[in-house]
């Protein structure tokens, strides 16, 4: 039970970590910008915040949506009972919570490989690039094979289908409203309050990625807050040490999209009845992570190669 709790709480903390490095760099670039005293408030009760209140209540409310016949004090006797209590009140739910989940990821790593500015780690990512009407493709294709996939199972997995590509478009509208925001408030005149409620509303935005992948390593809620907020102290310790230390990561972004893609196609298979052990995800997740992360550390010393 320990070597099991640690291996997904790791895979979590891991997960959480290189979904956040972009994060983590726009709070670098923005903080430069504002006083001692904002930036210690941010790094203080932003963590509160970012661990306590959006990574603590996300994962009620996502459950929560997969089964909204349980009251929400039902949902939190549910989620600390441990694994086989969830299973036992969600199995008619739980498909679903995969299903949303899992198209939710698939389209963020289509979305970056096919439509984001990114460093090349393969050949294969340049000539991708802005190929959106194969995106588009690959969106309404997989919509359709889901479709009738779900036909076959339940026909309700096709609405779980299509909240998860809401959310996606949702989140990534606000994403890139996002980006847009951070070159006016780089600018120093800029009142510090604004910058920190931004910073908090953006942290809430990019949590989403690292809370819906968590349901691919456990269905056990105190496992995932455990993990990503962990994973979420870190990030703001390397948004302390700024972007000299961030920015020699180049290859993490690439790294943390293969790992949501992949986590897309195994909770998506996972909502169609495929079993998969308990250490896939969390492996998966530290072998890209350690692939990536010496990609970064060769392109810094070129030496190496």
């Amino acid at each position: 039970m320990f070597l099991h709790a640690l291996i997904v709480i790791t895979g979590l903390c891991l997960f959480e970590i290189i979904t956040s490095v972009d994060n983590a760099i726009i709070n670098a670039n923005i903080l430069k910008t504002l006083d001692n005293k904002y930036r210690r408030f941010f790094l203080f009760w932003g963590i509160l915040f970012a661990v306590f209140v959006v990574r603590g209540i996300l994962p009620f409310a996502i459950i929560w949506l997969a089964a909204p016949n349980l009251s929400l004090i039902e949902v939190f006797r549910v989620a600390f009972s441990g694994n086989g209590e969830v299973n036992s009140y969600l199995t008619s739910s739980k498909p679903l919570l995969l299903m949303g989940g899992g198209i939710y990821l698939f389209f963020v790593f289509l979305s970056w490989l096919f439509m984001e500015n990114k460093r090349f780690a393969f050949r294969i990512e340049k000539f991708l690039k802005n190929r959106v009407k194969t995106f588009y493709l690959l969106l309404i294709v997989s919509m359709v094979l889901v479709g009738l996939l779900s036909y076959q199972h339940n026909i309700n997995m096709l609405i779980a289908a299509a909240f998860g590509l809401l959310v996606f478009l949702g989140v990534s509208a606000l994403k890139k409203h996002a980006e847009k925001t951070e070159k006016k408030l780089l600018n120093p005149a800029v009142g510090a309050w604004s910058k920190i409620i931004y910073l908090e509303i953006l942290d809430a935005s990019f949590s989403v990625d690292g809370v819906i992948g968590a349901f691919a390593f456990t269905m056990s809620v105190p496992f995932i807050i455990i993990g990503n907020g962990l994973g979420a102290i870190v990030v703001r310790q390397l948004t302390i040490k700024g972007l000299n230390v961030i920015t020699k990561f180049v290859y993490l972004k690439n790294g943390a999209m293969y790992s949501i893609g992949i986590l897309g196609l195994i909770m998506t298979s996972e909502s169609f009845g495929v079993e998969y052990p308990f250490w896939l995800t969390p492996l998966a997740t530290i072998i890209l992570l350690a692939i990536f992360y010496w990609r970064s550390v060769e392109a810094h010393h070129p030496k190496l190669n």
